[in-house]
């Protein structure tokens, strides 16, 4: 019997949820004559619902009052294009109706809202470096540490992976490359097999292997490992030997984003070292040009 009360609950959200997003589409919004005054019914009727997503009346009723019907994703977003729901609403109703929600997706007009909080949100990690990077490892932002730490800086592919394995700047920074390669590559492994139809993981594996014989190498191992955090060392041409604890985060707002922190380590003195290169005194010192 306990087994069915989670159940009984997503059903019963299931048809308060519908309810309510019928509601709020007026004929009008549909297409279709309001009705006048005899119209009683806030909303679009089900029988209009079930119409305009050219499904039988019968089976929206039954699947706004939670029955045990079969659905499919075709009728579901037949339903949400009618209902005019979100991407989060539509994710919603997968997630009630029982089955695995669709890839989240964004709205267009809150994408440039949500990579202007999200360059906010790098620029309070200073002094320590940050930076967003796409599925494929592109950069898509970052702060002046991570320009200044990491060398992202223009003229360079701004791919994270391909960059690790050609940037010179990066390669003479690194004290633990050679331990992070593996990783680092196995790492992009796991998330290309992750989304194996998806030729842009197939781009950059391509780019790479005819670039550098060391990521090939590492490539044919075939290891797997999920992202999570990394140590670096780097040696910085002015502040000697730093040391980080790297976290990559996926983002919940935009699901194709990652976030990259890099936390300064109890060694080295590398958080005051940091907030010393971020000081007007350390960015006079970092003007002028530098080995490495």
């Amino acid at each position: 019997m306990s087994g069915d009360a989670p159940k009984a609950r997503r059903r019963s959200e299931l048809r308060a949820f519908l309810m309510s997003r019928r509601a709020r589409v007026t004929p009008a919004d549909a297409g279709l004559p309001d009705g006048g005054a005899r119209r009683r019914t806030p909303g679009l009727r089900r029988e209009e619902v079930a119409v305009l997503a050219g499904v039988g009346a019968s089976w929206y009723q039954w699947l706004e009052q939670g029955r045990n019907i079969s659905v499919s994703p075709q009728v579901l977003d037949s339903v949400a294009r009618v209902l005019r729901l979100s991407n989060a609403e539509r994710r919603h109703l997968y997630v009630l109706a029982g089955m695995n929600p669709p890839v989240p997706e964004i709205e267009p007009d809150r994408q440039r809202d949500i990579c202007e909080g999200l360059q906010r949100l790098i620029d309070a990690w200073m002094p320590y470096p940050a930076h967003i990077m796409d599925l494929y490892y592109n950069t898509v932002l970052h702060n002046d540490a991570a320009a200044t730490v990491l060398g992202m800086r223009p003229g360079i592919t701004q791919n994270c992976l391909v960059d690790f394995f050609t940037d010179p700047m990066y390669r003479s920074r690194s004290r633990s490359w050679e331990q992070n390669a593996r990783t680092v590559v196995a790492q992009f492994r796991a998330a290309c097999l992750a989304s194996p139809d998806d030729d842009g993981f197939q781009a950059v594996a391509a780019e790479l292997k005819s670039a550098s014989a060391e990521f090939t190498e590492l490539w044919e191992r075939r290891d797997i490992e999920e992202a999570g955090q990394i140590r670096k060392e780097m040696d910085h041409p002015l502040l000697g030997l730093l040391c980080f604890e790297s976290s990559v985060m996926r983002l919940p707002a935009r699901p194709d984003l990652s976030i990259v922190l890099h936390t300064p380590l109890n060694e080295a003195d590398t958080a005051g070292k940091l907030e010393w290169l971020a000081s007007p005194e350390g960015r006079r010192g970092a003007m002028y040009p530098m080995a490495g």
